[in-house]
């Protein structure tokens, strides 16, 4: 089965006062979406994968070019994540399917240079859903500044026999970040941060 797409969504925020105080440096927040045919809605299919290898790849690469081209380039984007929604005639199984494969996420990963995972939701419900796409530190995954998560919805997606799939991305952490990073907890709690066998 081909992809079939109905729509693309982009959102597009920068924050500029945070916490009563004007951010030293704004905080950009950006996603695009794809909203698609669920190839498996209305019915159960044991088998996914002649699905995944047909239709991951290619949406994998065009979200990818979408959101580098929005931001003028991979390397501009410091955190990443991912999310996908499927509609009520779906299994969460769906929408996990299209995301959790590196078919799919490989093409964000390389082109931003990550080496962190990517953080992700799936989730299912009806049309006007909240898409959530949490997001790290494309490459230190202990960087608390940039837990952020971009949170927007589509008014008419996903349909029951829908799904919504997403990236995510930032660039800058959130503006006045104070809580310090997950290594400052592992040393007080006597961890030796710099041998992996004792966290």
């Amino acid at each position: 089965m081909s992809l079939k797409i109905r729509k693309f969504v982009v959102y597009d925020e920068e924050t500029l006062i945070e916490g009563f105080r004007k951010a030293k440096t704004p905080l950009r927040m950006f996603a695009v979406a794809a909203v698609i045919e669920n190839p498996w809605s209305g019915k159960y299919i044991e088998d996914l994968k002649p699905e995944i290898l047909s239709i991951a790849p290619s949406l994998g690469e065009e979200l990818t070019s979408r959101i580098t081209n929005l931001v003028g380039g991979g390397d501009k984007i410091e955190a990443y994540g991912k999310a996908g929604v499927v509609g009520l005639d779906g299994e969460i199984e769906h929408a996990s399917a299209l995301i959790h494969t590196l078919r799919f996420g490989n093409f964000y990963r390389e082109a931003v240079g990550a080496k962190s995972y990517l953080s992700f939701t799936n989730t299912r419900g009806p049309a006007d859903s909240a898409i959530m796409i949490p997001l790290m530190d494309k490459n230190d995954a202990g960087r608390r500044s940039h837990y952020l998560t971009i949170q927007f919805s589509i008014a008419d997606a996903p349909r029951s026999d829908e799904i919504v799939v997403a990236i995510g991305g930032s660039i800058g952490g959130r503006p006045h970040h104070r809580i310090g990073d997950r290594y400052q907890d592992l040393k007080d709690l006597g961890h030796d941060v710099d041998n992996p066998a004792s966290v």
